[in-house]
C-alpha cells in the first residue's frame, strides 16, 4: 500500500503540474474573441492547480529523494518562469504551489494510515475524470484546427504531443487503481515514447526561436535528428540489443538536458531571441529531467 501511495503521489506531482502548464499554453494561444475555448483551457488549469495543491499536500515525506532531487517536480528556474509567464499573458499562475513544493521531505513516512490511502485513492479517482474530460477537449481542439475551423498559435503536432502526455498519465493512474503499482517491464515502449517526445520538443524549439538565432536552432535541428535515428533503430531491434541503445539514450538525453537548462536560463534572463514562453522552457526541462530518471534507473 505504500508503494501505491508513493507512486500516485510521485506521478501527480510531475504529471499534474504537466497538465495544468498544457491547459495555459492552450489558453495562451487562442485568440482574445475565442472566449469559450479560453474559459474551458483556464477551467483545466485551475483543476489542475487544485490536483498539485491536494498533491503537495499528501506527498510530504511520502515520496523518493531520487524524485525530489531530479528537477522534474521543480527547477531552479520554475518560480521565475512562472511569474514571467503569468505577466505576459495575464493569466494567473499560483507559485505558492512550487515554493510548498521545495520543502517537501523523502522518505520519511514509515507507515501509512487507511485514512492515507482513501484520500489518495479519491486524488487518483477524481483526477482520471479530469483526463477523461481533458482529453476530449484537446482532441476536439485538433480536429477544429486541422479542419481549419479554429485558429490557435500552437503547432497541430504539439496538441498531438500533449494529447499522448495525457493518455499516458491516464494509463499509468489506471494501472495504479488495477494493480497497485506500475509496471516497469516495457521498457524498450517507454524509450519510443519519451524519445519520440524529446524529437518533438526539439522541433518546437526549432520552430519558436527567432530566425536570427542561428546556433541554437541548428543545435535543435541536431538533437531532432538524434532522437529520430535512435527511434529508427529501436524500431529495428529485439529486446536483447536495447541494453547499448539505452546507455546511448542516456547519453544523449544528460546533453539535452544541459542544452534545456541553458535554454530556460537564457529565456529567463532575456538573453534569447524567441516567443517561447518562459514556463514552457522550463517544462521541457523537467520533462528531460524525469526521462533522464527512468534511464537512470535501468542502468
Amino acid at each position: 500500500m505504500k508503494r501505491y501511495i508513493t507512486a500516485s503521489l510521485e506521478t501527480h506531482l510531475f504529471f499534474g503540474r504537466i497538465m495544468k502548464e498544457h491547459a495555459l499554453f492552450l489558453q495562451a494561444g487562442f485568440p482574445a474573441g475565442e472566449t469559450a475555448y479560453r474559459n474551458k483551457a483556464d477551467w483545466y488549469r485551475s483543476e489542475f492547480e487544485k490536483i498539485l495543491r491536494w498533491t503537495v499536500r499528501l506527498a510530504d515525506g511520502m515520496i523518493g529523494e531520487d524524485v525530489l532531487c531530479s528537477g522534474e517536480v521543480f527547477t531552479e528556474f520554475t518560480v521565475m518562469a512562472e511569474q514571467q509567464t503569468a505577466e505576459l499573458t495575464k493569466i494567473p499562475i499560483d507559485s505558492r504551489i512550487t515554493q510548498a513544493e521545495k520543502k517537501l521531505r523523502s522518505g520519511c513516512v514509515k507507515h501509512v494510515s487507511e485514512r492515507m490511502s482513501r484520500q489518495v485513492r479519491q486524488l487518483n479517482q477524481q483526477t482520471l475524470h479530469l483526463l477523461n474530460g481533458l482529453i476530449k477537449f484537446k482532441e476536439q481542439i485538433l480536429n477544429e484546427v486541422v479542419s481549419c475551423r479554429l485558429y490557435t498559435a500552437n503547432y497541430p503536432l504539439l496538441i498531438e504531443h500533449i494529447i499522448r502526455e495525457a493518455k499516458l498519465y491516464q494509463q499509468i493512474i489506471k494501472m495504479l487503481e488495477e494493480k497497485n503499482c506500475v509496471s516497469s517491464e516495457k521498457m524498450a515502449e517507454t524509450e519510443m515514447f519519451w524519445n519520440q517526445i524529446m524529437m518533438e520538443h526539439a522541433l518546437f524549439i526549432r520552430g519558436l526561436l527567432d530566425p536570427t538565432e542561428c546556433k541554437l536552432g541548428e543545435t535543435a535541428d541536431a538533437f531532432a535528428g538524434e532522437y529520430c535515428r535512435l527511434l529508427e533503430e529501436a524500431r529495428r531491434q529485439d529486446c536483447r540489443a536495447m541494453n547499448g541503445l539505452t546507455k546511448e539514450t542516456l547519453e544523449t538525453t544528460k546533453r539535452y538536458r544541459d542544452f534545456k537548462a541553458a535554454g530556460a536560463k537564457g529565456i529567463t534572463g532575456c538573453e534569447i531571441r524567441s516567443i517561447i514562453l518562459p514556463l514552457l522552457a522550463d517544462h521541457v526541462l523537467r520533462e528531460a529531467n524525469h526521462y533522464l530518471r527512468i534511464l537512470e534507473e535501468r542502468e
